[in-house]
């Protein structure tokens, strides 16, 4: 087993504050170099023992790492830095340890000793993505990423400051068949703890592993007895699709075992060599149709699996920041309150939801603002030891291995270890700081879209607004005196009207979750003070808007009409990174929402946004064409009042798509 089985990836990165992220299969005493470019003696160097070390166990041989250096004096800017590690089995002091360029050599691009980070006294230049689902059939455009740094890798100016990735980083929602695969054979290579599960059809973990549902028919494990048959018709009516997302939920993660297993898949290559995956033998007997999808998505998931050594290699080079959308949890995420009530008020949905929501801050959300996170990595750190073994207190001691033994069957009550775990969702659930800013300049601002909905007052099955009131008058307060800001909004603030139109027809139907109706513009009190913001004097005159989640990618320049001084406003989504629209459909959305909603229709003044003049612009100059359908690596770059001066998509094909600005 490999020391290193996922990262290090960059995360928060700062003149004042250098975090990597780390997933180890064992305690591991870890030395930090930090060089200036082409010089043999460190600039400075910091200790970071198992011991004492910021680190959550999940398994034998699982441990997820943050290194969280604060040095005394500001870190260099605008210059190449490089840095290593040295590890070394933990509590082995006699042992000189491997350095990290030594354990892995392909982490470094050709002509570099070790790898590289940039800190950047401003903010001109940054990438951004979302929706990378591996089993979606064509190539990875966050490959681009790799190509990007390694076309000068030397050169600190030539990169860009920051990757921002907005959303449906993993898909705990849609899984093929293969991928779910390969996820059992790392729970086992691993030994990820098991879980026990109340409510569900099944007692635990084991048990869903070794039943024939778990494979392409996880919907039959979804509540379904005489007394929750008001649960199972909110799950089942209406949309006709299960509260965990749509028909994809055939594979939904359930355990945390598997949501940690598909992040290690989704951002590293080193446990694929490992994986043994037979398209002619699934793991379960399946249906011939089933056998014959499980062979289809065989050479789609290898193909993936080919490509992370670069997207490994890349992540080790540029600060990465991340913020969830609903497949990083579920589909139809606290879409409405009657979602939010019936999702929650079940002890296997909400161990689902939560299990998920684990998952996202020990792989995503904890590197964002680690300042913010000492209260959960307490509790993580408590209640996190393998159900049905003893206990410790909170500690800073690595939890106990794994009780190799099988977890017993489900009791009337919960264990310790159930309950404690059900504590840690608890917390995770009522958490209020995953968002977060970045003192950039201009200002990096990404909002939580997700957990802090308004409610609607009328009915329970209309969309929730994406924020609610207070946190964005909290927003606001975050904006108050800025000149230029760059706000991450997993949905678009300004979408393409004609599908909002349409989404809002299904919602009087009471069909919200049919069509996924999450839009700024679903909710008339979210999308009325969002637009506040934008009016208000006080808040930035330029606002750069990058946003994902719809799998296709616009640009809107938008200005407050009847206005002389209004603030200068773009609305630039790149998405997905790998997934895309359906290509027939989206060309008549497109052609119709230009007929109907062009610059000058009188329908505009139908819309919430009727105070705004949007501008679309043209992919590539495409006078046919507002919309562009593939997967891509969006790309801006920021002249010094916060404009953008260029905007364009790098294409998983190796092609670019430009935007530029409207005549």
């Amino acid at each position: 087993m490999p020391p290193i089985i996922a990262g290090p990836i960059a995360r928060r990165v700062t003149s004042s504050r250098l975090v990597l992220w780390l997933a180890l299969s064992a305690p591991l005493d870890l030395r930090l170099y930090l060089y200036r470019a082409g010089e043999a003696a460190p600039l400075l160097t910091a200790d970071f023992p198992s011991a004492t070390a910021e680190q959550v166990r999940l398994g034998e041989h699982a441990f997820v790492r943050l290194i969280d250096l604060q040095p005394a004096e500001p870190l260099p800017v605008d210059e190449l830095l490089e840095y290593d590690l040295r590890v070394t089995p933990a509590g082995d002091a006699g042992s000189p340890g491997e350095l990290l360029t030594k354990l892995l050599p392909d982490l470094c691009y050709p002509g570099q000793a070790r790898p590289t980070l940039v800190i950047r006294s401003q903010l001109t230049d940054l990438v951004h993505g979302s929706c990378r689902k591996p089993h979606f059939d064509g190539p990875d455009a966050l490959l681009r990423l790799d190509d990007l740094i390694g076309a000068a890798p030397a050169d600190p100016m030539s990169r860009p400051a920051l990757l921002v990735m907005s959303g449906d980083q993993i898909y705990c929602d849609d899984v093929a068949g293969p991928m779910l695969a390969a996820i059992h054979q790392v729970i086992e290579r691993l030994g990820l703890y098991p879980e026990r599960l109340a409510g569900a059809t099944v007692a635990d973990s084991t048990e869903l592993m070794a039943t024939d549902a778990g494979y392409y028919r996880r919907e039959e494990l979804l509540p379904h007895s005489s007394a929750n048959r008001a649960l199972q018709d909110i799950f089942f009516g209406g949309a006709k699709k299960p509260i965990f997302t749509t028909a994809s939920a055939h594979n939904h993660l359930i355990t945390l075992a598997e949501v940690a297993a598909m992040y290690l898949l989704v951002w590293s290559p080193a446990l694929w060599p490992m994986i043994h995956l037979d398209r002619h033998r699934p793991p379960r007997p399946l249906p011939a149709k089933l056998a014959a999808r499980y062979a289809a998505e065989c050479p789609v998931i290898e193909r993936f699996g080919d490509g992370l050594a670069r997207v490994r290699r890349a992540l080790a080079h540029l600060p990465v920041y991340m913020i969830f959308d609903d497949h990083d949890i579920t589909d139809d995420w606290n879409l409405t309150r009657g979602w939010e009530e019936a999702a929650y008020g079940h002890p296997f949905s909400r161990r689902i939801i939560g299990n998920a929501l684990i998952g996202y801050w020990l792989f995503q959300g904890w590197g964002n603002d680690p300042a913010r996170c000492g209260e959960l990595l307490e509790a993580a750190r408590r209640c996190l030891p393998p159900e049905g073994s003893e206990r410790p207190a909170a500690s800073t001691e690595p939890a106990p291995a794994a009780d190799p033994t099988p977890v017993p069957p489900l009791a009337t009550e919960p264990d310790n270890g159930s309950h404690l775990h059900d504590q840690l969702i608890d917390r995770l659930l009522d958490f209020e700081h995953w968002h977060y800013s970045l003192p950039t300049s201009p200002k990096l601002v990404v909002l939580d879209t997700r957990t802090h909905r308004w409610w609607s007052e009328s009915s329970l099955a209309k969309p929730s607004g994406l924020m609610d009131w207070e946190e964005l008058s909290e927003l606001q307060q975050t904006l108050m005196h800025q000149e230029a800001v760059v706000m991450i909004s997993a949905a678009p603030v300004l979408g393409v009207k004609l599908i909002e139109n349409a989404q809002r027809v299904f919602t009087w139907l009471g069909l919200a979750l049919l069509v996924d109706a999450e839009n700024w513009m679903a909710h008339p009190g979210s999308a009325n003070v969002m637009l506040n913001i934008f009016r208000h004097r006080r808040t930035p005159r330029h606002f750069v808007i990058l946003s994902g989640d719809v799998h296709y990618s616009f640009v809107y320049d938008a200005v407050l009409r009847f206005r002389t001084h209004t603030p200068l406003i773009w609305q630039i989504t790149s998405s997905g990174l790998k997934n895309e629209f359906p290509h027939a459909l989206l060309r008549w959305f497109d052609r119709l929402n230009l007929w109907l909603y062009g610059t000058s229709s009188p329908l505009n003044w139908l819309t919430r946004r009727r105070r705004l003049r949007l501008r679309a612009r043209r992919p590539d100059g495409n006078r046919r064409r507002r919309l562009y359908n593939g997967s891509a690596l969006g790309r801006v770059r920021l002249d010094a009042s916060g404009t953008p001066v260029d905007i364009r998509l790098l294409t998983a094909d190796g092609g670019e798509v430009a935007f530029p600005k409207p005549p």
